[in-house]
């Protein structure tokens, strides 16, 4: 695939659930090695578009195509093992189990236990697990998380299980990471750290990062392109700067000029 081939295409997605209509004829490209920001204010459909894409919540219109393979309808967890990993909103960590089983738990596509994996473990079972933590060290040396990867994830700060979350997920080494407000809570320092992470798994293991963010600086700083959703539609797509600059896109957040008198 080429880098100027699109990797992820959504094609007029419709959600609704009831009488809420989510998602309203979205139509996104993503190309090869880009990251690509979605943005919007709170209920614009943000999180809905990205369910959709893993699974979560399968749009009722539209197609999704990865790789030129359709992937709506398909399982969650059978479009993770195809090659989409993601991280959440509000941080979805296994409490009481320490960091490294936490990005352990990332290979689970990976992973085929069997009873005769167990019956002769010294030579099978073992031979595996091997692999996979030195997949798993891989990945927290790059995310430099030496010096907690023994510590239970309910005793670090915030910025390091949001770090922790994004490492399990390079773990299940994806072709196309989504994430889904990795800044969030997060105080400047560790929004800057979290930024030098996410371009340096990106740059390293050649991904193509989906990312939905508030924070416009981020934006701004690390997309190629932006799209701008509200109520379901899309109102802007291009540059990050020009997106935002779009009248319609200042109207959504901050109302229009006229509203003020």
């Amino acid at each position: 695939m080429s880098a100027s081939e699109n990797v992820l295409q959504c094609e007029n997605v419709s959600r609704w659930f009831g009488g809420i209509h989510a998602l309203k004829g979205v139509s996104v490209s993503v190309a090869q090695g880009q990251i690509y920001g979605l943005v919007g204010p709170n209920g614009s459909g943000k999180t809905t578009l990205v369910n959709c894409i893993t699974g979560f919540y399968p749009p009722q219109e539209g197609r999704i195509l990865f790789e030129g393979r359709q992937i709506n309808g398909m399982k969650p967890h059978r479009i993770a093992a195809g090659g989409i990993a993601r991280t959440f909103q509000n941080v979805a960590l296994f409490r009481g189990m320490s960091v490294l089983d936490n990005i352990l738990m990332g290979r689970h596509n990976f992973m085929h236990p069997s009873p005769l994996a167990s019956l002769f473990y010294p030579w099978w079972g073992r031979r595996e697990e091997i692999k996979h933590r030195d997949k798993v060290e891989e990945v927290i040396d790059l995310l430099q998380l030496e010096s907690v990867r023994d510590e239970h994830v309910d005793v670090i700060p915030l910025g390091l299980q949001k770090r922790v979350e994004l490492a399990r997920a390079l773990s299940a080494e994806p072709r196309m990471l989504v994430l889904d407000e990795p800044m969030a809570g997060m105080n400047q320092e560790e929004k800057e750290y979290m930024v030098r992470f996410v371009l340096d798994a990106q740059e390293s293991l050649g991904l193509t990062v989906l990312i939905i963010e508030h924070h416009m600086d981020v934006i701004t700083a690390i997309c190629d392109r932006t799209l701008v959703l509200n109520d379901g539609m899309s109102l802007a797509e291009g540059p990050p700067k020009e997106a935002i600059a779009d009248p319609a896109v200042v109207a959504a957040y901050i109302g229009r000029t006229g509203d003020a008198a």
